[in-house]
Parts: C-alpha cells; structure tokens; sequence
C-alpha cells in the first residue's frame, strides 16, 4: 500500500493520497489550501489517477482544495451530510481569526462552490475506492459532521489499519471543540465509543502533527486515559 502525506497551507493540514501501489488510482484526503501543488506532484511521481477525494470534515483548512482537484481529475468527493453546506459557505464553520485571514485576502480568492460530484457518507458505510476499502465512522464533536476512514494495511504483520482521524484524535491530544458545530461532550462520547475499542496496533494518520498509533495514544493520551479512568 502506497500513503504519501504532506501538511498544507498557513493551518499546517495534513493531506493523504492513498493507493495500492503505483500506477494504480488513489484517493486524496483533506486536501486543505496550497495542497494542489503537492497533490500533481504525488500524482506523476507514482504514475496515479484520483478517483475520489474523501474528507473528514468541512472545516476550511481541509477542504479549501476540493473543488478545483475534484475538478482537474474527474473525481468524486466524499462528505458527510452534517457538513456538506460548509462546501459553498466555510465560514460558517471558522473562527473569528480564520474568517479574518480569508477575509484578508485579496478580493475572489474565497469563493467556494461545491464539486460537480458530491457523494455523502454514513456511519458505518464500507466504501470501495481505488482497490481499497474504507469504513466509515461518524465522529462529531470537531464538527456535526466529522469522519474518520479506515482501511486494511495488507501484508504488515505489525499493522492491522490505517486511520485517517482528521482532527479528532492527534499524537498527544484531541481536537478543538469552540467552534460553529463543535461540542466537547460529543467529542468524548465519538472517542468513547468509536477510538477506544479500536485495536492498539492501528496506524493513526491525523488531521494535523505526526503520526501516531491507538496503542500509544491508549497509553499516553491524557482525553483518552482520562475516559479509560472515568467510571
């Protein structure tokens, strides 16, 4: 299996391109602002085609790319339907200084409309993608509509799944909840029920920052030690 990640953009967001292998089509994930770039570099380096761009949440700074990608490869995108009206209108979902650094810009440069195809997910939806599958898990508390995505990590005796957690779950913490959709109890209750029963071995690819495991973040995590503590 082929994953190359880079962040993005002034908000650092992490962007995933996932295959089998080169050659072969892939999927990108959260292609957030400035990510374009990496993505055509990913793209012909690997010989892949994008059949899909699949986003963990509505937030911005990890969908301001999906419309013009979707476009320049034909491709699919993938959101859950809490968060679907932040494709044509993000500021609904932002902060203040957010808003004011879009704002800043230079007059058109903030324009969103959504993809000509759009697909909305469900929790636990399996998805077949590029040779892969994806389950769907509903994780709100970032936003009504956050996703994680998991797939199968084949031939890695050390390794069950990938996790691409968008930003609920971090190496060491967990994601805001202060804005427009966001709810700190919810939070705790998708990482209740939707993370902590998750095998240690699971490779975790989050939103933001390094990489990380569900074994490590079990153990080291103070939300989730927290959670594992409360009766």
């Amino acid at each position: 299996m082929l994953i190359a990640g880079f962040p993005a953009g002034p908000w650092g967001t992490n962007c995933y391109v996932a295959a089998t292998g080169p050659g072969t089509e892939c999927v990108v994930i959260d292609p957030g602002k400035d990510a374009a770039k990496g993505i055509e570099e990913i793209v012909r380096e690997q010989r892949l085609k994008p059949v899909a761009v699949l986003l963990t949440h509505g937030h911005v700074d990890h969908m301001w790319s999906v419309t013009p990608v979707s476009k320049t490869y034909d491709s699919t995108a993938w959101i859950h339907p809490n968060d679907r009206h932040l494709l044509a209108d993000p500021l609904q979902g932002i902060s203040p200084e957010s808003a004011r650094m879009l704002l800043g810009m230079p007059e058109g440069t903030y324009d969103f409309v959504e993809p000509d195809d759009v697909q909305e997910l469900s929790d636990g939806q399996a998805i077949d993608l590029a040779g892969m599958s994806f389950l769907i898990d509903h994780t709100p508390g970032h936003t009504e509509g956050s996703v994680t995505f998991r797939t199968p990590y084949p031939d890695h005796a050390e390794v069950s799944d990938v996790l691409f957690s968008g930003d609920l779950l971090f190496a060491g913490s967990i994601g805001r909840t202060d804005l427009p959709g966001g709810d700190h109890a919810t939070m705790l209750q998708s990482l209740t029920t939707k993370v902590l029963p998750l095998a240690d071995d699971i490779v975790v690819l989050p939103g933001h920052g390094e990489q990380t495991s569900i074994g490590r973040e079990r153990a080291t995590n103070p939300f989730l030690q927290d959670l594992i503590t409360t009766p």
